[in-house]
């Protein structure tokens, strides 16, 4: 398919009627249990690598580099398709997302982004202005190991802490063992387009998340039509893979009983 390079993740059956971003460290890899669960559902389903990332052969991108890939994987389906972005993935989405394929955002657990701001700092601003406190939570940041390419790495430990706090212990390895480098450049830019401004939208607020605060979470969900609130930690495509189909696989067949692509 154009605009793919690498592993893609795909049920078979006809074209995706959802398309699944990974967010930062990640890759196409994360979603796999919830395209199986969405295959059961009859659903087909697209998760891909952004560039560099997962088996995607890279180099890495920034922010607009994601976005341009996502793009390019829209431009060769035709739609509706629900176009879905986790943490990171929901900076890309909000780029990306205005595409003519999308009839629906999915945010989970995301970065649904407004012009001027990036992932770092709403999340510092948003959380000082609603009086968020991270007192007695871990601090992602402080797992990050530098590399010398302008790209982190994370600590085992604080990624378990952090993303996988309620995966039982072999899926949280299975899933910290393929974990990559993420440029820091692409959580510091801000997104050309808004497309969550333009196009329906859902947030999943994660209550129980350890990366992304769920005050800031809720923040952001105001700016969605419509938002759900689960008691995950920030990965229940792995620890409820079958609560993350479910919303998608609803979605996914309005769209395509309505027949119609925004």
């Amino acid at each position: 398919m154009a605009g793919m390079t690498g592993k893609t993740i795909e049920t078979a059956g006809g074209p995706p009627a959802a398309v699944l971003v990974h967010g930062a460290w990640h890759g196409a890899w994360c979603w796999e249990h919830t395209v199986a669960a969405l295959a059961a559902d009859r659903i087909n389903a697209l998760a891909i690598d952004l560039p560099g990332h997962g088996e995607d052969p890279g180099p890495m991108r920034d922010l607009h580099g994601d976005a341009a890939h996502v793009a390019a994987v829209l431009d060769a389906l035709g739609g509706p398709v629900v176009l879905a972005g986790h943490a990171y993935g929901g900076a890309v989405i909000t780029e990306a997302g205005s595409h003519r394929a999308v009839s629906h955002l999915v945010y989970l657990a995301a970065f649904a982004l407004d012009d001027g701001e990036s992932c770092g700092n709403v999340a510092s601003q948003e959380a000082a202005s609603a009086g968020i406190s991270h007192q007695g939570r871990p601090d992602l940041a402080a797992g990050y190991v530098p590399g010398s390419d302008g790209a982190v790495t994370l600590d085992p430990d604080m990624a378990r802490v952090c993303f996988y706090q309620d995966c039982d212990p072999g899926t949280a390895a299975w899933a910290i063992a393929r974990l990559g480098a993420q440029p820091l450049i692409s959580l510091q830019q801000q997104p050309y387009a808004v497309a969550w401004r333009t196009k329906p939208s859902t947030y999943v607020v994660c209550s129980n998340d350890q990366a992304i605060h769920p005050g800031l979470q809720r923040i952001l969900a105001r700016r969605c039509l419509t938002a759900v609130e689960w008691p995950t930690g920030h990965a229940p495509f792995l620890g409820r893979p079958f609560l993350v189909a479910g919303l998608l696989a609803g979605l996914a067949a309005r769209a395509h009983g309505a027949g119609c692509a925004s």
